[in-house]
């Protein structure tokens, strides 16, 4: 299981899902351009002392990451507001890689048409989104509990 992180604009959002995976044993893939210094020596100097625990790998563009995750034979599973599944009716696997959309735009047309499944966190009518690191949180929870994937 990975999670992706589709053009990330805050890097305190992403410092927490990184520290989320590396606790959680994920490994975590970040699709750029981003916008902010993705560089280790940023996420060092932001207090990251996780990042030795956790497999990061960095994607210049989403087409360089689409080829190498489906090389991989990984199931992409957007999580998204416009998605019609609740995530947790929906079945997750080993092989999935769970994408958070960008802060500021969510995912774009193509990542939608890319996905192989679309799931969301159910809200109340009147509130638009969660934070991206919380709805990461709930997701990623409730995938590992379906496939027994926590760290002992």
């Amino acid at each position: 299981m990975r999670l992706v992180l589709f053009q990330p604009d805050i890097p305190q959002n992403t410092g927490t899902m990184i520290r989320l995976a590396a606790c959680l044993g994920v490994a975590v893939d970040i699709v750029e351009p981003a916008g902010f210094d993705v560089s280790d020596r940023n996420f060092r100097r932001s207090g990251m002392d996780y990042l030795d625990r956790v497999e990061i790998i960095r994607h210049p563009s989403w087409r360089a990451f689409e080829e190498w995750r489906r090389e991989k034979r990984l199931r992409l599973v957007l999580a998204t507001t416009r998605g019609a599944t609740p995530y947790f009716d929906f079945s997750f696997g080993p092989g999935d890689a769970i994408v958070m959309g960008r802060e500021s735009t969510g995912a774009p047309d193509y990542l939608h048409e890319a996905a192989q499944a679309r799931v969301r966190v159910p809200l109340r009518s009147d509130m638009r989104s969660l934070n991206v690191a919380v709805s990461a949180g709930m997701i990623l929870g409730e995938a590992l509990r379906q496939i027994k994937g926590f760290p002992d």
